[in-house]
């Protein structure tokens, strides 16, 4: 059998994946923020590491798979005083509101989750350790720094040596750092924030340390997956591994894996620009699992470009399948059986580095041949299908009832059709009532040419964009 690779952000190369203990997978990915809606980036997240524990699942790996919630922040803090709220109720609000996005995407639920809030002991517990061994220090403001000097290694994740890195974090006008470097493990409390008490005064954690010591007080000492989206490689994950690794001792996590980032028409995605496509607004306008199929076109290391036509297009590929699902259905009743090769060319490329691309690739071939096979009566189809069925249902598609899928596309998608195209349909119709199927598949493209599809339903044929 092929062995899983990962690409892992620390060697910079796809690696055969052995986990620390063999058999047992220990997983965390950095969650949210939930200082507002969720986002299509969320989602994004989500989706790539709900789909790698459970394709690790499916290779017979005992996976534990933690999610965070970063439920205490300056975004949180801000948001929550506009709206006169106590801090931690409007996390927990927002926390319901995303969790009940998630759900409705299919997204499954982690094995463990992570709340920052609830591990604020363990933190006060894990900076002075790191006090004590003089990786950090106390200013006289009662802020803590974790000196970046004290750890040789920084850099080694992102490849950034200490001088380069100056440019990728936000410099802190604090005149008590020994370096600009140096980053905050605990600030003081400023006034109309939470706050707890600790050793060095009342304040709050730093964003860094709370994966850290989340990680920590879960799993022990290391784990083997770290995962995250790539704009937390810098400084988050360096940051993480900093303090991790000077507290251990040990490498934190085995593999990092870092998936890509949203764009929208071509620019990054951000608040400021006004291009968040809420997670909430998209499932308005099209099926969750058009969206997840959109999402899992492309490598999940590289961005995503969100462009007018992506979810459109999707939409008229997956509806195509679903009508062959519908068709074979209606004519041989329900799928049974198994296709091997289904499974094994799926399996194949998600062993390689989960390359959701690839598989999906293969469906285009896979239902223009169930489609011909169905139309000819060829029975055996339906083993083909049900393995389709049953196999792509790891990635969140084809788990809806065909006949109620199409019949919605249909309904949303309703259009008006040119004469001349239903012409060239009605002739196709009759050529394949003839038996014709050299003249049908020739007319079938001519209709494609000019920008619709025609699609054999059990009481004739549909025609469609």
């Amino acid at each position: 059998m092929e062995q899983i690779k990962f690409y892992n952000s620390l060697s910079r190369q796809k690696e055969v994946f052995v986990p620390l203990e063999a058999g047992k997978v220990k997983m965390y990915a950095c969650g949210i923020t939930p200082s507002a809606e969720a986002h299509i980036g969320h989602l994004y997240q989500a989706l790539i590491y709900d789909i790698m524990r459970s394709f690790l699942v499916k290779e017979g790996y005992k996976v534990t798979y933690a999610r965070n919630y970063t439920d205490v922040d300056d975004k949180i803090i801000a948001k929550s005083n506009e709206l006169h709220l106590p801090a931690d109720v409007y996390a927990k609000e927002m926390i319901k509101k995303i969790d009940a996005e998630m759900h409705a995407y299919g997204i499954g639920e982690p094995d463990i989750w992570l709340y920052a809030t609830k591990t604020i002991g363990d933190m006060i517990k894990f900076i002075q350790k790191l006090i004590d061994s003089k990786k950090a220090y106390v200013t006289k403001g009662g802020d803590v720094y974790f000196s970046v000097d004290s750890f040789k290694d920084y850099g080694k994740l992102s490849g950034r040596r200490t001088d380069e890195a100056l440019d990728g974090v936000r410099i802190d006008n604090d005149e008590e750092k020994l370096s600009p470097l140096d980053f905050a493990l605990w600030k003081s409390a400023k006034e109309g924030e939470p706050f707890w008490d600790s050793p060095w005064g009342k304040g709050r954690p730093g964003w860094h340390i709370e994966c850290s010591v989340m990680n920590y007080v879960t799993f022990g000492d290391q784990i083997d997956i770290h995962g995250g989206g790539r704009d937390l490689l810098f400084p988050h994950h360096e940051n993480e591994i900093a303090q991790s690794e000077s507290l251990t001792g040990k490498p934190f996590a085995k593999y990092w894996i870092h998936n890509g980032l949203i764009r929208v028409n071509g620019q990054k995605m951000s608040k400021s620009l006004g291009n968040s496509l809420l997670m909430g607004e998209l499932r308005e306008k099209y099926d969750v699992e058009v969206v997840k199929m959109a999402l899992l076109q492309n490598s999940y290391h590289t961005d995503i470009n969100i462009t007018d036509k992506l979810f459109t297009d999707t939409e008229k590929h997956l509806y195509e399948f679903y009508s062959v699902l519908k068709l074979a259905k209606a004519k041989f009743g329900d799928f049974a059986g198994k296709d091997q090769k289904v499974e094994e060319d799926f399996d194949s490329a998600m062993r390689d580095d989960l390359n959701t691309s690839k598989a999906l690739s293969y469906l285009y071939n896979i239902f223009k041949t169930a489609r011909e096979r169905v139309e000819k009566g060829d029975k055996s189809v339906v083993a083909t299908l049900n393995s389709v069925v049953k196999t792509y249902s790891l990635l969140g598609i084809f788990k809806e009832d065909a006949e109620t899928f199409v019949a919605n596309v249909e309904k949303k998608t309703a259009i008006s059709i040119p004469n001349n195209v239903k012409e060239l349909a009605e002739k196709r119709w009759q050529a394949k009532k003839e038996r014709n199927f050299a003249l049908a598949d020739q007319l079938r493209k001519e209709i494609e040419e000019l920008g619709y599809l025609v699609l054999d339903a059990k009481d004739g044929y549909k025609i469609t964009k």
